[in-house]
């Protein structure tokens, strides 16, 4: 696991912490080709430069957020109402996490994924992303 998300993790509640390892423990040997590191505060992870998968701690619980998530078409993941594609999960507790949902997800992530790295290098590029 990457020092600064075990810090993230360290850095929990305990049943948070709990969460925050299953979900790293998971998503590392689900992307292990993945660059994984703290972006704007929070743990996740990239596949050539492009975000797939992190999680934060929110007031409810861990979030659990796949960049591209509205398009795996999966019933547990909702969609966010901002701008972009992401979908995510809410933990509460770590045995609330199925492994094989994970691993699904994970799939899904390494070949559904929309250009985020180049959002930010293109002008116009959210307006097509709407």
């Amino acid at each position: 696991m990457n020092p600064d998300i075990s810090n993230y993790n360290q850095s929990q509640s305990i049943a948070e912490r709990d969460i925050c390892d299953r979900l790293a423990a998971i998503i590392d040997d689900g992307l292990p080709d993945a660059e994984s590191k703290i972006w704007h505060a929070h743990p996740v992870w990239f596949l050539e430069g492009n975000p797939i998968v992190g999680y934060s701690k929110m007031k409810g619980g861990i979030r659990l957020m796949f960049w591209s998530g509205v398009s795996f078409e999966e019933e547990k993941l909702r969609p966010s109402t901002g701008k972009f594609k992401d979908a995510s999960i809410m933990f509460t507790a770590a045995e609330q996490i199925s492994r094989e949902e994970m691993a699904r997800w994970l799939e899904k992530g390494k070949h559904i994924q929309w250009d985020y790295k180049n959002v930010v290098k293109s002008k116009g590029v959210l307006e097509r992303l709407k």
